[in-house]
């Protein structure tokens, strides 16, 4: 039985249970104050018949010393009952009229006895045979001499039930209308919670693996501040959620471009080098004099699949760099580091003018020398290969702050606005119309970045015709070179 009113109850809606629960407080308040205001009462009231008495018995012991009698000084439906004291034991006078005493008048002999011990006036509440309630008092009218009257009591307690009847009708009416009001006034108070939890219900209709951002959200308004204070938590989660949905859903795209691109670039030197192996098979059977020249194709393009598979592995383990980082930072000379690039960039690309711009003459720093060169060779073959042969080259280093700046910047033609933020994406090039001879696997750019930041780092880009700009900027402190 227990078990089923605890199912049931766990069952009800929240607004019910609170309201049931605040009914249950309210009936312990109400019995509280009930049976305080009834206990006061029914003192006070006995109180009061207890002063009567005693006024009452004033007059009767006057008349008792003074004329031997009661006669005129008799209350309606009281009792008395006159007692000669000898040698302790009380004896009952004969009553004026026999209804001045009740059948059985051991409660009031016992009182009396009780008096003359005590020597004092006692008082008692008796439940007289037949009678009822009593309250009796015993005092003495003079030595050897005593009197007990007895008072009913049938009036206090029927004002008493009476009080405990209004009682029990206000507070149980008060009861009913404080539970169903205050139920109706919770449900209103609780409905902010059921159009949050209806909102909730709404995004299991909406598919969590497209890339569209969640519509729904809680705009209702009331219930206080902790229901604001829920709501905006409420709602902060959804924000949060998502973002979350976004960045997965563009991490998943990236991949699968990711994966498009390695394959599409792994796929032509592949087929290269099975066509030059098939052309060397050839040659070595039938023309020995072409087997060099194809030889050295075949070298060439498993030399340029490393290449990419290098740069690939390489920002495999960046990505995973809190795993296994690939730098080796030391302490190096970041300008030294600088005028090494420039001069193989004028051996290599002698048709681009390179000018290094007067800076520090010396800059250390701990990094990774190899990595932050191969960062310098990237940008400066970029520049390169994506300007017309003349075009003037710079190199710039510079100390801002408390971090080291090198500018690499070219006189070329610029980089069109809406290739700008995709430069650094990996296998993203901008002349999509170049070939991979002239414009490589579109891996430079992304190795860069990934590089510097690693190292804490980052790299700008700024472009307009006639002006493009990288600018890497690395912490001089040793701390910023992270894992991650």
């Amino acid at each position: 039985m227990s078990g089923r009113l605890r199912r049931a109850y766990r069952g009800m809606r929240l607004g019910t249970r609170l309201a049931l629960g605040l009914g249950v407080l309210s009936l312990v308040v109400f019995a509280v104050v009930g049976t305080a205001l009834t206990t006061y009462m029914r003192d006070y009231l006995s109180a009061q018949l207890d002063t009567q008495l005693a006024q009452g018995q004033v007059a009767q012991s006057k008349s008792i010393a003074d004329y031997g009698t009661l006669t005129g000084k008799k209350y309606y439906s009281w009792y008395y009952a006159v007692y000669d004291v000898s040698d302790g034991e009380p004896v009952l006078r004969r009553p004026e009229d026999p209804a001045d005493v009740p059948a059985d008048v051991d409660d009031f002999t016992s009182l009396a006895r009780a008096q003359t011990v005590a020597s004092t006036e006692v008082l008692r509440t008796e439940h007289l045979r037949g009678k009822g309630e009593y309250r009796l008092r015993a005092c003495e009218v003079e030595p050897g001499v005593v009197l007990v009257s007895a008072a009913p009591m049938e009036d206090i307690e029927d004002t008493v039930g009476q009080l405990i009847t209004i009682q029990a009708v206000t507070f149980g009416l008060a009861l009913a209308a404080l539970v169903v009001l205050g139920r109706g006034m919770l449900r209103r108070g609780l409905q902010p919670l059921s159009d949050m939890a209806h909102t909730a219900r709404g995004i299991t209709s909406h598919d969590l693996t497209d890339s569209g951002r969640l519509s729904v959200r809680h705009d209702g308004r009331g219930g206080g501040p902790e229901v604001e204070e829920l709501r905006t938590a409420f709602n902060t989660m959804l924000e949060h959620i998502d973002d979350s949905l976004v960045v997965r859903a563009e991490a998943e795209q990236r991949l699968r471009r990711f994966v498009a691109d390695a394959s599409h670039e792994l796929r032509t030197p592949l087929m290269s080098v099975r066509g030059y192996a098939d052309l060397f098979q050839y040659a070595a059977a039938n023309a020995p004099e072409e087997r060099d020249r194809h030889l050295a194709r075949l070298r060439a393009e498993a030399a340029r699949m490393g290449f990419l598979l290098d740069d690939l592995l390489l920002l495999a383990r960046l990505d995973a760099a809190e795993v296994e980082t690939p730098l080796r930072p030391q302490e190096a000379d970041l300008v030294d580091l600088v005028e090494q690039a420039a001069d193989a960039f004028r051996v290599t690309h002698a048709d681009h003018p390179l000018t290094v711009a007067p800076g520090p003459g010396g800059l250390a720093l701990r990094l990774d020398p190899q990595r932050i060169r191969q960062v310098l060779d990237n940008l400066l073959t970029n520049t390169a290969m994506h300007t017309p042969a003349g075009t003037e080259v710079s190199v710039a280093v510079s100390l801002i702050g408390d971090a080291a700046q090198v500018r690499i910047a070219d006189a070329g033609p610029g980089i069109p606005p809406a290739d700008r933020q995709r430069v650094f994406d990996r296998f993203y090039r901008v002349d999509k119309a170049r070939t991979r001879d002239r414009g490589g696997s579109g891996l430079g750019l992304a190795v860069a970045e990934s590089l510097v930041r690693a190292h804490g780092g980052r790299i700008d880009l700024t472009s307009e015709p006639g002006a493009t700009v990288f600018t890497v900027t690395i912490p001089l402190t040793v701390g910023a070179l992270t894992k991650s």
